[in-house]
This record gives structure tokens, C-alpha cells and sequence, in this order.
């Protein structure tokens, strides 16, 4: 389960994050296209979320994910953490809701 959860967060964070999304669900570059970046963060906020649920079998761990993903992303688009520091936050998140289930 937490290789599927890891590939869930590549599949989500790379290939279905368009440069639209990329570059609109920053709070800098708002609004982008006349889309406010909240609804763009959002909307890839709640992609990562059903990816969560969709693996583990939990809408409540999927929501966790949604807000956690939601708040690290904002830190990165806000340059207040790196590339780096971001994907280790969000692989951190996989690992935690991994955990939860198989205690």
C-alpha cells in the first residue's frame, strides 16, 4: 500500500499538475486566467486527496491529505520551503496515513 501511495503522489503531483495548475495555485499569481488560486489549489489539493482515499480505502485519510497537501503546497509557492523540502513533506504525509492503517 505505500508503494501505491507513493506512485498516487507522482501521478497526481506530475503528470495531472498542468502548467495551469502549477502556475495558477500560487497565492503570487493570483488570479491566474481569472481563476482565483485558491480554487486551483484546491481542486489539486482534493486530486491528491482522492488518490489517498482511492488507496487506502479511507474518505478520512483522503481529507487529511487534502488539507495537507493544501497548507505544503502553499508553503512552496510562498517560498518558504524548497522543491525538495516540499516532496519530503508530502512523502512524509504517505508514510504517516500508511502507518495509520497498518497499526
Amino acid at each position: 500500500m505505500l508503494f501505491w501511495l507513493i506512485c498516487s503522489h507522482f501521478i497526481c503531483d506530475y503528470p495531472l499538475q498542468s502548467d495551469f495548475i502549477a502556475i495558477g495555485k500560487s497565492p503570487k499569481k493570483s488570479p491566474y486566467n481569472g481563476v482565483p488560486w485558491f480554487w486551483i489549489m484546491a481542486g489539486h489539493s482534493f486530486t491528491h486527496g482522492a488518490g489517498v482515499a482511492l488507496v487506502t480505502g479511507s474518505v478520512v485519510l483522503g481529507i487529511c491529505e487534502t488539507i495537507a497537501h493544501f497548507f505544503i503546497d502553499i508553503a512552496k509557492c510562498m517560498g518558504w520551503t524548497t522543491i525538495n523540502t516540499d516532496q519530503l513533506l508530502h512523502l512524509g504525509c504517505k508514510l504517516a496515513w500508511w502507518l495509520a492503517l497498518v497499526q
